[in-house]
């Protein structure tokens, strides 16, 4: 615990030079955890020189060293699973189930970024000029910053940090301040077990108000990942641009859930409950909209009522709970204001419709409108509206009708229909016959218009992470016009 309390710079645990500090509380009781100092702008600035130090060396280590690392990682964090769950359940209020699936997402993510250091190709390439030949190399990029979140915090964190060591860059860490253990502390715990150098890995934690600036304006690190809400990752980008900086963003969402007249119920319902309420609904992937064709619409929604109000509420650590804590109070408040104003709106609260304590009970609200607040904005809690719509045309539009795009889910018995209705969604992501919250470690992850920059995930993070350089080499005498 005393460990978890502070900052990891250059191989070593260390205080924090702020004056300011962080409390750690379980959202579900309001524990205490611990409180630790800060990191400050020196902080920062040691972090990023011990990492880019550190670079020069492990962008030269061979391949199997790297990839060697990454398997002793994986086994670490096996071992090590039920502490990693423990502490997902206390810091983030996860459900056992959630950390369950978290933890295995990390650990996915861990065995794939194993086998990129054997995948850092480059190519040879003809040439128009008599006797040169063209290469071109792939190499790290140097030093990536990493902005962890609070909702998925180990492994949307470890999402970035494994893939850029793996591929030779060095990584400086800064954690959510609500979850500074699962989203950073533990991860760099985790690498110092398994051996990395001293300043392959940091990790530096402080409010984004008071040190996140500095984080991605600092001139050492080359590429800057958050996974975050949009107006914070539109402010980095912003930050990131006037330096020239790279970013790998992935941020909010307002994903749509279609389920087609012809489609097989009792799976749509199936796939709406874990899509909706996984952890709360505080995903960025998490069902923001369920867009039902009018001639089923009564029907979804009964059968749908009838298992949401069958759903556990409560406390996290108990394996039956479904739905847990929201992360903190002004989160509860912002839902309880949509919710509201939706109501007053013509919408229709069917179960649910209020919190008890940080535990907000699932909602499911008909008769929504794409124009109300609960449809508008990125809900991130249990509260489901369903709006009805009309014709193929209808859907797509309400679904298109929205700054995000991150993911979606379409049902339908006619897979050829779905598929082609699938590719008319403006979204990065999107589903047949699932629901929106899916992610393989090899797969593209990302989204696009205000959902964010860029892919994770398989090659698409090893792209993201590497630089190629082309080196043209001639080797016999070349002829000039001057």
């Amino acid at each position: 615990m005393s460990t978890f309390a502070m900052q990891f710079i250059d191989g070593k645990w260390v205080d924090g030079k702020s004056e300011k500090e962080l409390s750690n509380y379980n959202p579900y009781t309001n524990e205490h955890l611990f409180t630790m100092y800060s990191a400050s702008d020196e902080d920062v600035d040691a972090a990023y020189k011990a990492a880019k130090r550190a670079q020069k060396e492990w962008g030269q280590t061979l391949p199997s060293e790297r990839a060697e690392l990454l398997n002793e990682v994986a086994k670490i964090v096996e071992k090590r699973k039920d502490e990693i769950i423990d502490w997902l359940v206390k810091e983030s209020g996860s459900s056992i189930t959630k950390a369950t699936i978290e933890f295995g997402a990390a650990l996915n993510i861990i065995k794939e970024s194993s086998s990129f250091p054997y995948r850092t190709k480059g190519q040879i390439m003809e040439s128009d000029f008599p006797g040169k030949e063209n290469r071109v190399y792939r190499s790290a990029k140097g030093v990536i910053g990493v902005i962890g979140p609070w909702n998925f915090p180990f492994h949307l964190s470890m999402r970035s940090v494994a893939p850029a060591i793996a591929t030779g860059n060095t990584v400086v860490l800064k954690p959510a301040s609500e979850t500074i253990v699962t989203a950073g502390s533990l991860i760099a715990d985790i690498f110092s077990e398994a051996g990395a150098p001293d300043g392959v890995i940091n990790m530096v934690a402080g409010r984004g108000s008071e040190i996140g600036d500095a984080f991605v304006e600092h001139p050492i690190p080359k590429v800057i990942s958050f996974t975050g809400s949009t107006e914070v990752g539109a402010h980095i980008a912003e930050l990131a641009g006037k330096h020239l900086k790279e970013t790998a963003l992935e941020l909010g969402g307002n994903n749509a859930f279609i389920v087609l007249e012809d489609a097989d119920l009792d799976q749509a319902v199936d796939s709406a409950i874990f899509g909706k309420f996984l952890h709360q609904g505080q995903i960025c992937m998490s069902t923001n909209r369920f867009l039902v064709d009018e001639r089923i619409y009564d029907d979804f929604i009964d059968k749908f009522v009838e298992r949401v109000e069958g759903l556990k509420s409560g406390d996290p650590t108990e394996k039956e709970t479904v739905i847990g804590p929201i992360i903190n109070k002004d989160q509860i408040e912002r839902m309880e204001k949509d919710l509201d104003e939706t109501v007053k709106a013509g919408a229709k609260v069917l179960t649910g419709g209020k919190a008890e304590g940080l535990v907000f009970l699932p909602t499911v609200v008909r008769d929504v409108t794409n124009d109300m607040p609960l449809a508008k904005n990125e809900i991130f809690g249990p509260i489901a509206p369903i709006i009805p719509f009309s014709t193929e045309e209808e859907a797509i539009d309400i679904a298109n009708d929205s700054p995000y795009g991150l993911s979606g889910a379409i049902h339908s018995k006619d897979i050829h229909r779905a598929t082609e209705l699938a590719k008319q969604v403006e979204t990065g992501m999107i589903h047949v016959n699932d629901q929106t919250v899916n992610d393989e470690s090899h797969a593209a992850f990302g989204g696009e218009k205000a959902s964010g920059l860029g892919r994770f995930g398989g090659e698409w993070a090893l792209d993201k992470f590497t630089t190629e350089k082309w080196v043209s080499v001639q080797g016999v005498r070349r002829e000039y016009p001057f």
